[in-house]
């Protein structure tokens, strides 16, 4: 058995425990019976990221002995309470990777010169796999977090398209569009159709200040409320009053909806609205000329409790037209970051004589033009139509 054998044998046994017996002549030596050290767990030693000793490790070089340490530390301090002796620092490319702690050794006896120089071996063979081993172990954890994310976007999407009406209603004398695409992350845009009393037809649209499942389950309450209130009452301002009366003491913080109701009386063309907070339509009159807003206050749902909202209305014409939206339209970029705007908007409706669908092709295709072909959809885009026909 060579020198350096024999000094690693005998680290090892001291470590161990073995060191007690009396060495016996290479050829004479049993076979060596190891006896596994105790299972328990070591002390675990918190170390902040702004402790001194941390600087200290990294730019420190083998062994460490800690009672020699000397440095305003909370971790030094837990490291001699755990009876720590020595520290082997674990860097890898000049960071800190991790410690591998030894307390005092069974044998009582000192760390030698040949302890240190296998400990400092250890370190540096060590460093490199356990920092391969981080690598992979967080690469895990990033891949965990990213399928988690996609199942919430998924779970989000489901909701979404569960709630989204799933045709347009016929509405004789009438003719509706609807369009919605979501971004990749989901938010909270909806839209709504519902048959009220009298014949009377009541169109909503609205917008979730977020996105994912939180969103889609607000909309999703939302729109619950509001199709409950739109059957008791008459009046698109007394809606959103009530339904932000509800939502306001438990809705999520920061989050807020923006929502457009509107009653329309398909026998005279009367169409009565009350608006929270959203992206004013555009009516487009038969005589043409540019689309004017539809203008009425109010603040967005959630916010605030006792909120009370303007109420207008307007008579729709025969060929006359109303867009209504959301923000994913207006506020696209295009590769200069400059914003597709609302005055583009207005000027592109009050411009172009085109029915529904024509109406959501045309301002799509524009959107894509403007955008270009690397363009990455930030928001939802949800856009509605409702024309009066000339003949009706």
């Amino acid at each position: 058995m060579t020198t350096q054998e024999r000094n690693r044998q005998g680290f090892w046994q001291s470590l161990f425990g073995r060191d007690g017996r009396q060495e016996t002549p290479d050829e004479e030596i049993p076979e060596l019976v190891v006896e596994a050290p105790s299972q328990e767990p070591g002390p675990e030693v918190e170390i902040a990221p702004n402790d001194p000793i941390v600087a200290y490790f990294a730019s420190t070089s083998g062994v460490v002995e800690i009672d020699k340490l000397d440095l305003d530390s909370p971790a030094l301090r837990a490291m001699k309470e755990a009876d720590i002796k020595v520290v082997v620092p674990l860097v890898s490319q000049g960071e800190l990777i991790g410690l591998l702690n030894l307390g005092p050794r069974l044998s009582q006896q000192e760390y030698s010169a040949d302890d240190r120089k296998l400990l400092n071996d250890l370190a540096t063979q060590t460093a490199p796999a356990v920092q391969v081993a981080q690598l992979v172990r967080q690469q895990q954890q990033q891949a965990q977090e990213r399928e988690r994310i996609e199942q919430e976007l998924r779970v989000a999407r489901l909701i979404q398209q569960t709630l989204l009406p799933k045709h347009v209603p016929d509405l004789p004398g009438y003719q509706l569009a609807a369009y919605y695409q979501p971004a990749r992350e989901v938010g909270g845009d909806f839209y709504d159709f519902l048959e009220l009393d009298n014949g009377h037809f009541g169109l909503v649209v609205g917008d979730v200040t977020d996105k994912g499942v939180p969103a889609a389950l607000v909309m999703a309450t939302t729109r619950t409320m509001l199709r409950a209130s739109a059957q008791r009452l008459d009046s698109p301002g007394e809606v959103l009053e009530s339904v932000n009366d509800v939502i306001v003491p438990d809705i999520p913080p920061n989050m807020f909806i923006t929502c457009l109701y509107a009653i329309l009386d398909p026998a005279t063309g009367l169409l009565r609205y009350a608006n929270a907070g959203h992206d004013l339509p555009y009516r487009r009159r038969t005589a043409g000329g540019d689309a004017e807003e539809l203008r009425a206050t109010g603040m967005p749902l959630g916010l605030l409790p006792g909120m009370s909202y303007e109420e207008k209305e307007i008579v729709l014409e025969r060929g006359d037209s109303v867009l209504f939206y959301s923000d994913g339209l207006v506020e696209a970029h295009d590769p200069q970051r400059d914003m597709f705007g609302f005055p583009r908007l207005q000027g592109l409706v009050g411009a172009h004589r085109l029915d529904g669908p024509a109406m959501v092709n045309f301002l799509l295709s524009e959107l894509s033009r403007f955008t270009g072909d690397e363009w990455e959809q930030e928001d939802d885009i949800t856009l509605v139509t409702l024309d009066r026909s000339e003949t009706a």
